[in-house]
């Protein structure tokens, strides 16, 4: 055997990528080796941050290539070997070196206060990266939240953080940071709004004046404006001294951002209008013009709309807020027989749990004693309660109905399906569609290329203006440092994406990132498996056919082949054999066959084969001798499975699975949004049409493998169609990862969950077509946003620095420009706020 591997067999490397988060990134990966090898075959876990590739690049040419692509490996964890013999220990390593590697890869949330705009999320995100032990850091002005993946520690992203100028707490509980999170809003609502409250009561009088009394500071007129600058003073000192202050830190830092703007133009506004009110005898009168109440209005006005733009930010959380609440703080645990009421987080696996009439579950576990109906609509949108009793499974955050019931603790605190729920929206809503890529470039440059172009303002009106220049740079410079507005670059894509992702959730769909919610806007094809998708995945043995052999005995085989499959038509054949009394038997070398079924030994040597046309013909096995009933089963839509014994057809059995109630209607109502669908199943022919034509779908292909899936949606996608995917198990697992989006139904398979970038907690198809059109609502909402945020900036800087001067003969107010920059930001938020009001297209509109 050779030391080397040829150069031409694919090596077979698994990396750790911290980097990677969803199959979007998996994606670029698998392009990015693609592009040096195109034989390669790439498969991601974003869970695990497991990479596998099987491609003839060295295992440095690998590394080079993912660290070019933007997702650097810390961890090899098969090695570069091509094979390795089955005995090898080396895989017992990798797991262990796969679980630290994981570790590193730790996911640590922080809440950041002191931000105003999006150069300062740019500020702390930079900082957050460079913190020694840091993969990735995103930052979320939206929530005023950080997430980051790394090593690092706590408390050095806190330093980092702190160190750029700005504030950070570890997130532990997420409820109870939503809670502070809430209170301080409300603190700072009230607080914004008694200062702008406060700012107009001395600018509106003032402006209102200049109609009145608007003296020359001369005289007894020299010391009314000296007491009007004492109060102005009073207002930039107290009510608008957070823009000061902030600014400060800002330049301590090397750091501009919006208070740098707004402190600049009003400060300025301040001490030229001071500085004319105590030299005024020694200044000619047309440099007489006083802009007090200018700096007065412009504080007033922008606090007025922070206020509201908090309001109406601090509804765009409530699908996150609405899953905390489902979160139990309490539950009653018998422990040594005696029954005592815990702290959630008190509650341990194993713990018997008693959950009383009307009362919400605070953990997930399996029922022991007692029976009842439990309301699980809140996680799976089902309306109607479900049966439970001894042995079912129940779910924290559902509500028990009339009956009393105790349960066994099996996930607990962030392990539940809730928990786990709660987390995926959390994460997504911290996310980013690619499409704000432009705006968080554009808003890392924004502050000082709007005071470079202050400057040049203030050169231009000095040196070109009309007389008094002083005045007319005055009024120029200090409307172009206030109209800027770095607050609506900064809310036009995260705040669409948090209330896109939470409508989503509240309508049974997770959607792992936001690069999965802006592809599945552009979907072209819609790819469906058919167990499990289009049918209920609940199928039951309608035609059983002994050919050879005693019934007994093959039923035996068939409950003993299939008892520890996870597929849908396994449990089937074990549901039947057990109903007609089969025992198990004894099998031995037991393997389970991707795509085509089972196989192993009876114990006295003989093989045994249980699966599909497919698996049998390809080990020689003669059909004919049940050709007869597998066509008439055919005809009936059955789908087909063979039992042979020793290369001999024995039985043959026929497995109805019916269609989902809702099928025929979703399919419809996809099709009208305007996707291509094709069902790839690994069925029959016949059976595959006969499903094809009753649900309404034109292109199918039957008797698949899953490579073969993956080969056809690898297919489509070079011949420039954008795919999606749906499945359920775990052969579904490869071309989930390949499709441009995954969907993964929620009942399904964890591979397949895994494996996709979005998950419906409910098992109809209308869940997909609920993603693809609060998608496309999103991504049009944010091009709204980012369309009005930009072309806001490039019309009112330039009207501020006196473009139209010449064809008007005025120029832009100060004041105008405050309130300018106040409703920019409050235009984004309520624009992203129509999200949560927009009506999806219902089912029976799809009829």
């Amino acid at each position: 055997m050779n030391d080397a591997a040829d150069p031409t067999t694919p090596n077979v490397t698994t990396r750790i990528i911290p980097g990677m988060n969803c199959q979007g990134c998996v994606k670029r990966m698998r392009e990015a080796v693609q592009s040096i090898d195109p034989h390669a075959d790439v498969i991601g876990t974003p869970g695990e941050k497991r990479l596998e590739v099987a491609s003839t690049l060295s295992g440095i040419e690998l590394d080079q290539v993912l660290n070019e692509a933007g997702y650097p490996s810390t961890k090899s964890l098969a090695g570069d070997a091509a094979t390795a013999p089955s005995d090898n220990k080396a895989p017992e390593a990798s797991a262990e070196q796969s679980g630290g590697a994981a570790g590193q890869g730790k996911q640590q949330r922080l809440a950041i206060a002191g931000m105003t705009c999006a150069s300062c999320v740019k500020s702390v995100q930079k900082a957050l990266e460079r913190v020694e032990g840091v993969d990735t850091a995103s930052v979320n002005f939206a929530t005023h939240s950080a997430q980051v993946y790394g090593s690092a520690g706590t408390q050095a992203l806190i330093t980092a953080v702190e160190a750029a100028g700005y504030r950070a707490e570890p997130i532990v509980d997420m409820r109870e940071a939503e809670r502070s999170r809430a209170e301080q809003d409300a603190k700072t609502y009230q607080k914004r709004l008694r200062g702008s409250a406060v700012s107009l009561a001395l600018a509106l009088p003032l402006m209102l004046s200049m109609f009145v009394y608007h003296p020359h500071p001369v005289g007894l007129g020299r010391l009314y404006w000296l007491v009007i600058g004492v109060l102005t003073l009073g207002i930039l000192v107290f009510p608008g001294r957070h823009f000061f202050v902030n600014a400060w830190k800002n330049l301590k830092h090397h750091q501009a951002n919006m208070d740098t703007l707004v402190a600049m133009g009003t400060g300025t506004a301040w001490l030229y209008s001071m500085a004319v009110v105590l030299f005024a005898p020694w200044l000619p009168a047309i440099a007489h013009d006083i802009y007090f109440e200018a700096s007065a209005m412009v504080i007033g006005l922008i606090l007025l709309g922070n206020a509201i733009e908090l309001r109406a930010r601090g509804r765009t959380s409530n699908a996150l807020k609405r899953l905390l609440d489902l979160q139990s703080r309490t539950a009653r645990v018998i422990r040594d027989g005696q029954e005592q009421e815990v702290d959630i987080d008190a509650v341990g696996s194993g713990d018997h749990v008693r959950v009383r009439p009307g009362e919400r579950l605070p953990v997930d576990g399996q029922v022991v004693e007692g029976q009842s109906h439990i309301d699980e609509s809140m996680l799976t949108g089902e309306p109607l309660p479900v049966a439970k009793g001894a042995g079912d499974e129940v779910s924290a955050g559902t509500v028990n109905g009339k009956g009393s019931l105790i349960y066994r603790a099996t996930r607990v605190g962030a392990d539940t399906r809730l928990g786990q729920i709660t987390e995926q929206v959390a994460s997504a809503q911290n996310s980013r569609p690619p499409i704000g890529e432009l705006a968080d470039q554009v808003s890392s440059v924004f502050v000082p290329s709007v005071m470079i172009i202050a400057v040049l303002t203030a050169l231009a009106w000095f040196n070109l203006g009309p007389a008094p220049q002083v005045i007319y740079m005055l009024v120029t410079t200090t409307t172009v440092l206030i109209i800027a507005c770095p607050c609506a670059l900064g809310l036009a894509t995260p705040i669409s994406t948090m209330i896109g992702i939470g409508k989503a959730a509240e309508n049974g769909v997770l959607v792992r990132s936001g690069e999965a919610l802006q592809t599945a806007s552009k979907l072209t094809t819609l790819v469906v498996d058919k167990t499990g998708t289009l049918t209920e995945g609940r199928p039951s043995v309608t035609d059983a056919q002994v050919l050879n052999g005693k019934p007994e005995q093959v039923m035996g085989w068939v409950a003993a082949l299939e008892r520890s499959s996870e597929h849908p038509l396994a449990s089937a054949l074990v549901n039947y054999a057990e109903a007609n009394g089969a025992t198990p038997l004894t099998v031995e070398h037991f393997d389970s066959i991707t795509g085509g079924g089972v196989s192993a030994q009876t114990s006295d040597g003989k093989v045994l084969l249980l699966g599909n046309a497919r698996l049998l013909t390809e080990a020689g096995v003669d059909l004919a001798d049940g050709q007869t009933q597998a066509r008439a089963l055919e005809e009936k839509a059955r789908t087909l499975v063979y039992l042979a014994v020793d290369g001999k057809l024995s039985a043959l059995f026929g497995i109805s699975d019916p269609l989902r109630h809702d099928t025929v209607a979703a399919i419809k109502r996809l099709q009208k949004d305007g996707l291509t669908i094709v069902m790839l199943t690994g069925d029959n022919e016949h059976t595959a049409k006969a499903i094809a034509q009753e649900v309404g779908i034109d292109e199918y292909r039957a008797g698949l493998l899953p490579e073969d899936k993956h080969a056809e949606i690898e297919r489509r996608q070079k011949a420039g169609e954008i795919v999606g995917m749906v499945g359920d198990g775990i052969n579904d697992a490869p071309a989930l990862a390949r499709a441009n989006v995954g969907f993964a139904i929620g009942q399904g398979t964890d591979v397949a969950i895994e494996s996709a970038g979005i998950t419906l907690m409910r098992g109809s198809l209308h869940g997909v077509a609920a993603a693809i059109e609060i998608s496309r609502a999103t991504l049009t909402n944010i091009k709204q946003n980012l369309v009005g945020a930009f072309g806001y900036n490039v019309l009112c800087i330039p009207i501020a620095a006196g473009v139209l001067y010449p064809l008007t003969g005025m120029l832009l107010s100060p004041m105008i420009a405050g309130a300018a920059m106040s409703l920019s930001s409050i235009t984004v938020v309520t624009n992203a706020n129509r999200l949560r009001r927009r009506k999806l297209l219902r089912q029976e509109n799809a009829l």
